[in-house]
């Protein structure tokens, strides 16, 4: 059993159990005792769908009103026009079999990993590398794109991937603690709506079961949904 901090037990003991509205659970969350660094505030979504059945998946992304606080690493694989525009566009490091080779030896030092479709023959076998790290080019996620200069801006601005969970669960970076309580809002409120917009066809019942909100070394808050 991991023990726990004096300071997290403060915070734990001091949290209500019942859910409540999003601005309540947020202004909850941004009370407990902070730590010194800026932590990271997530969501943790229970589904109600069947996560073996392909129909069921809930998959996407979504560029967070006020972004997650944190400038993401972005690695390109591109030729031509397009690597000069992903180069323009701020992409941290872009190139193609180089960068494979590179990838290969073992670099893995980015968050996001954008490839046009040409790319994808060379991208391909890294996927026993980059996929379980969650960082292989997928064009549901839009990351496997002809204009991969807009995929890089999107990302630099707080574009968040999200996929479920084999127990049917969702989790995603939404901000940091120190933004504004309001901001936190917006970005959980949008993401929320994303995720209902994502509601399969075929679930059954009730589709969000429950919605938490969490920092990075802090206790959980219950949101009503």
């Amino acid at each position: 059993m991991v023990k726990q901090s004096k300071r997290y037990a403060a915070s734990a003991k001091s949290r209500p159990e019942e859910a409540m509205p999003l601005d309540k659970a947020v202004e909850t969350l941004k009370g407990f005792k902070p730590t010194k660094f800026d932590q990271s505030v997530e969501i943790h979504l229970r589904l109600g769908i069947d996560p073996k059945q392909a129909d069921q998946i809930v998959r996407g992304s979504i560029v967070l009103p006020h972004g997650i606080g944190k400038a993401q690493r972005v690695v390109v694989f591109a030729k031509g026009d397009a690597a000069k525009a992903a180069e323009a566009a701020g992409a941290d490091t872009v190139g193609a079999e180089d960068l494979a080779k590179r990838i290969k030896d073992g670099w893995l030092d980015f968050d996001v990993c954008v490839a046009t479709p040409d790319m994808m023959g060379l991208v391909g076998p890294l996927g026993r590398v980059l996929g379980p790290r969650g960082l292989m080019p997928s064009p549901k996620a839009g990351t496997v794109t002809p204009d991969p200069a807009n995929a890089v801006k999107e990302y630099k601005a707080g574009k968040v991937e999200f996929r479920n969970d084999a127990g049917g669960n969702v989790h995603a970076v939404v901000g940091k603690l120190s933004f504004d309580a309001p901001k936190l809002v917006e970005n959980i409120q949008a993401f929320l709506e994303r995720i209902q917009g994502l509601k399969p066809n075929g679930v059954k019942g009730t589709y969000v079961r429950g919605v938490v909100i969490a920092a990075t070394m802090s206790p959980s808050v219950r949101v009503a949904s």
